[in-house]
């Protein structure tokens, strides 16, 4: 029988620790609410605010980082925690998907965080490399999954700027010469539900499981202070939950991020763990409820991710809010140095976005990540091509891609865009952006 109490997370997207957590809530035997575009609305009438599902308790799981402008899913949590408890905040999460102003607050609470450099102009921001050896990291503020993240020689130029985002330097830590790694701990509340080494995957310095990295449980292997750090940086930025990220240098442990909206499935996979039934916990506790602990505990070792009962019905009228771009796009790249506005092939053949080799030298693409074979859909034979970090802005919105850099001089776009981007819209092969009317279904002018 369920209890009265009901938990409502605030998830636009359908990620699988969204499910987890309702999931969770469900097992510990009370009411779910997935707040959705489907499903949400805020009534005032005659001063009275009525919220339409009705939650006890907000779980905010707002993806700010994939948002162009994060300010209006960041207003709408916010018109929420006016009306409803939140856990993570919209002020404590925004704080933490800002990576230097989450540095800023780590460093002022006394807690190690690497060096850094944010300046709002580029002859300051490039005037400063020198201090920080060799290598240094360069980051856009808000970023995921790794995307947004370049490390650089001293003497590669950058932007303040990333397209529409802020960037900055920061000093490059590492232990391991063979290699990188780094810790991902899991706080809830004041407990360390898990935590697991992340190691880079073969040619890449970056760890993010997404990118491919391995784990390993390291649990009940942490040293005290490393268990002290993590919950002190959850605790100074604000969060209820967050995956905090450590680095091991030379001279000690050091912060690099505190993830509000970090992922569920690389800490199972290390440790058996999930975090969904420690959030479901935390939230009905703060809702005024009460959980048995041993169910909570036999729940942590199975990470259900399937539909929640919860789940609204998707509007009718879904498919039409999927933007359409056209055949020829005007898109935005955008690199470590620079950015272009170019004109862009969209080829829903290919798996990867193809960007031209003077192109990615103008704009500063970063370096080159690995050597992948490509495999054309026009012949058999596949050819070897270089990858690198990409930004593309389309119709508004930003998309970190790893792209292949071959010489498309002879071709009449800079650009191709590949699956990694399209899989995100709706393509109409009839528009032109280059042109004023949209391309007949008969047109045979298809240049590649």
């Amino acid at each position: 029988m369920s209890n009265s109490l009901t938990v409502g997370v605030l998830s636009l997207h359908s990620s699988k620790e969204t499910k987890a957590i309702l999931n969770a809530v469900d097992d510990l035997g009370y009411e779910t609410e997935w707040l959705r575009a489907e499903n949400t609305a805020v009534d005032i009438t005659d001063g009275t605010v009525t919220l339409d599902p009705d939650v006890d308790i907000v779980v905010n799981r707002l993806l700010l980082s994939k948002e162009e402008q994060p300010a209006e899913a960041l207003g709408l949590a916010t018109m929420l925690d006016r009306i409803r408890p939140v856990l993570n905040t919209p002020t404590a999460t925004m704080t933490a998907m800002h990576k230097f102003a989450s540095g800023t607050a780590l460093a002022e609470a006394g807690l190690p965080v690497p060096d850094a450099l944010m300046a709002l102009s580029g002859d300051i921001l490039n005037a400063g490399r020198d201090r920080f050896g060799e290598e240094v990291v360069y980051k856009t503020a808000i970023g995921t999954h790794g995307g947004g993240t370049w490390k650089l020689d001293t003497d590669d130029p950058v932007n303040p700027m990333v397209g529409s985002r802020q960037a900055f330097l920061q000093e490059l830590i590492e232990h391991d010469g063979m290699r990188h790694h780094d810790l991902r701990i899991y706080v809830v509340g004041e407990r360390v539900v898990g935590a697991m080494n992340r190691y880079a995957p073969e040619g890449e310095w970056r760890t993010n499981v997404a990118l491919g990295g391995d784990v390993e449980d390291v649990t009940d292997d942490l040293p005290d202070e490393v268990v002290t750090m993590a919950k002190r940086a959850t605790d100074e930025i604000g969060l209820d939950y967050a995956g905090v990220d450590i680095v091991e240098g030379e001279d000690g442990y050091h912060l690099l991020e505190v993830n509000p909206t970090a992922g569920f499935r690389g800490l199972f996979k290390a440790t058996g763990r999930s975090p969904a039934p420690h959030i479901a916990r935390l939230a009905i506790e703060r809702a005024g409820g009460d959980v048995d602990a041993d169910r909570v505990y036999d729940l942590t070792a199975n990470l259900d991710d399937s539909r929640p009962a919860c789940m609204p019905r998707p509007e009718k009228s879904s498919l039409t809010e999927t933007l359409v771009i056209g055949y020829v796009e005007e898109v935005v790249a955008m690199g470590t140095s620079g950015q272009r506005t170019v004109m862009a092939k969209s080829d829903t053949g290919a798996t990867r976005t193809s960007i031209d080799a003077h192109l990615a030298a103008d704009i500063g693409t970063g370096p080159i990540k690995d050597i992948v074979k490509i495999k054309s859909g026009s012949v058999k034979s596949s050819r070897s091509r270089p990858v690198v970090d990409l930004v593309v802005g389309v119709g508004g919105k930003q998309h970190t891609v790893t792209a292949s850099i071959e010489d498309r001089s002879h071709m009449d776009y800079p650009l191709l865009l590949g699956r990694d981007i399209l899989e995100n819209y709706h393509v109409d092969v009839r528009r032109r952006a280059d042109e004023s009317e949209p391309l007949a279904l008969d047109d045979t002018r298809l240049e590649e």
